[in-house]
């Protein structure tokens, strides 16, 4: 870790030091039964799932800040056994939508229905669709028309369905899973914008290693099943959302982080030459937020209750991949999103004093 790294986690801890002795002596136990129960999923999880393990990390920290994940990835690559594996660990109810070009918004929420009451007259009864549950697959969401995605913009967003003019609850937790194969391939639509920015992470799932895809054949061709048994429960995993809020970010780790989200606006005060020469727009301040809170987990999993530098920086990419807009010219020499964000995260200083040096930079 650098200096600036530590100093991070150093300033940190100060302020962790003004809670009090007792509290602090709560939060580290807290965090150690939180790292433990973590490690009890994640290897419930792992008696199915062979491998990926920054992509089942990535689900579990939305999980547990209580956000929403979106997987890339082509046909195959065991998404959807992943969140089966998931809902079984954690005793969550769960549904599965399957996206289709022919899929309408009420198949996901539900509709008014005609009904009979006993005494023989008729009237409109509400009937749940699949995404009234604790744990939803939405399968192939960009298989759907714009009008279906957009389906799920108030209950990502707001845990609520509102069906003529009536609004409904969800059962916390809520969390979507969603997947998604590369907009290159046939019958595809791209996620609007808006929705996109209510995913927390967007996790790119890639193809397994040579060890791994031997293990993969080995557990599902020899007439062994494996099934992850249930080792937590939503009101447990309401709690560890709770713990997670309560870790400290030190005043100067949480300006880096708002200084690398506003360094994606292109033409703004932060703007690098990456950022304008290759971005049409950049993060909403929801990309901020996902900053903070998943380096906080990340710090909790590390053995510490404050945030560093570091755990910024390892969460850059999931956060705002999928909340930063390619411009023509990007496409145009094939530069993805990865290969600018990871281009800001190298330019832009951590110390908040160096940022002369970034407008020199940007001109």
């Amino acid at each position: 870790m650098s200096s600036a790294s530590q100093g991070g986690a150093a300033g940190a801890t100060g302020a962790t030091g003004a809670v009090g002795a007792t509290s602090a002596a709560e939060l580290q136990q807290q965090a150690e039964e939180f790292r433990r129960r973590y490690k009890a999923v994640r290897d419930e999880i792992g008696k199915v799932i062979v491998g990926h393990d920054e992509i089942v990390h990535g689900v579990l920290a939305c999980l547990f800040v209580g956000g929403h994940c979106l997987l890339e990835g082509v046909p195959g690559l065991g998404k959807t056994l992943l969140i089966r594996s998931l809902a079984q660990a954690l005793n969550l109810e769960f549904s599965r939508i399957q996206f289709t070009p022919d899929l309408m918004p009420s198949d996901i929420l539900g509709t008014n229905m005609v009904v009979e009451t006993p005494e023989g007259r008729r009237q409109f009864e509400f009937q749940k669709g699949p995404i009234f549950t604790q744990l939803c697959l939405a399968d192939e969401i960009n298989r759907a028309t714009p009008k279906t995605q957009s389906a799920l913009l108030e209950t990502m967003q707001e845990g609520t369905v509102t069906v003529a003019g009536v609004r409904y609850e969800l059962t916390k937790p809520f969390f979507v899973m969603a997947t998604q194969n590369p907009i290159e391939q046939e019958g595809t639509y791209p996620l609007p914008e808006a929705q996109l920015d209510r995913f927390f992470f967007k996790l790119v799932v890639g193809y397994s290693t040579r060890e791994e895809l031997s293990t993969i054949v080995d557990r599902t061709t020899r007439g062994v099943k494996f099934e992850p048994q249930a080792v937590m429960d939503g009101s447990e995993i309401r709690k560890w959302q709770q713990l997670i809020r309560q870790v400290v970010l030190a005043s100067h780790v949480q300006d880096y982080l708002v200084r690398l989200t506003l360094a994606t606006h292109p033409g703004g005060e932060f703007a690098l030459p990456p950022t304008n020469k290759y971005l049409r727009w950049g993060s909403s301040p929801r990309g901020a937020q996902t900053l903070a809170l998943a380096a906080k987990v990340r710090a909790l999993l590390e053995g510490r209750y404050n945030v560093s530098f570091e755990d910024v920086r390892r969460v850059y990419l999931p956060a705002m991949r999928h909340r930063v807009i390619l411009n023509f010219e990007a496409q145009a020499e094939s530069i993805d999103t990865d290969r600018v964000l990871l281009e800001i995260l190298e330019l832009l200083p951590e110390k908040a004093d160096s940022a002369p040096v970034v407008a020199a930079l940007a001109r």
